[in-house]
């Protein structure tokens, strides 16, 4: 148990896990280098110290969240896929589960910031563990098999790096283009969502 501020007792795993939704979105905006752990700690809510004292560190923290990030895409596809009351088809059950993930502010952001030090011996290696799992499930699971599933990992990557990008928020028509091509009939929500999350 940890007390906030305010003197309220918080249990270990609550506060772990508001370190890493806050972790989450300053990686997220960021990236690896440009974040700090005083930026986290101001999200949270607590002190560097305890950030620090919980994880050891920024870069195992950002470890933690991605590995946090890939297994929160893992579970929303797994419950799309069992999602057996659906009429949709496969794919477009996929689809809306990973354009609602944009709420979820900072986990797409966070993977392709991982992806982005795929050369690092560590983060390298959780990042293409984490992206052969994803693939697995949506070929396997979700029954696409590997060519219907490899289209739909590379069109989940395109979103990433619009995001990353930001270029959803370019007043251009080829950026308005690949948008919409990106998210197919998912473009209005993913302009609600990520209205939200603009700085």
């Amino acid at each position: 148990m940890t007390e906030t501020p305010s003197g309220k007792r918080v249990p270990a795993a609550e506060r772990r896990e508001s370190i890493l939704a806050a972790a989450s979105v300053v990686f997220g905006d960021r990236g690896y280098a440009g974040a700090t752990t005083d930026q986290i700690a101001a999200g949270a809510g607590i002190s560097q110290a305890l950030v620090v004292r919980s994880f050891g560190g920024k870069e195992q923290l950002f470890l933690d969240v991605a590995r946090r990030a890939i297994d929160t895409v893992s579970e929303t596809f797994r419950q799309a896929i069992a999602d057996t009351g659906s009429a949709e088809p496969m794919e477009q059950r996929l689809a809306h589960a990973l354009v609602e993930l944009i709420a979820d502010r900072g986990i797409l952001l966070s993977i392709t910031h991982m992806f982005a030090l795929g050369h690092d011996a560590v983060t390298g290696s959780v990042a293409r563990d984490g992206l052969l799992a994803i693939y697995r499930i949506v070929r396997d699971e979700a029954g696409l098999g590997s060519d219907r599933a490899a289209q739909f990992i590379a069109n989940v990557l395109l979103i990433n790096n619009i995001l990353t990008g930001r270029l959803h928020t370019v007043a251009e028509t080829d950026a308005d283009e690949l948008l919409r091509e990106a998210c197919h009939d998912n473009l209005s929500r993913f302009r609600t969502l990520t209205k939200q999350i603009v700085a």
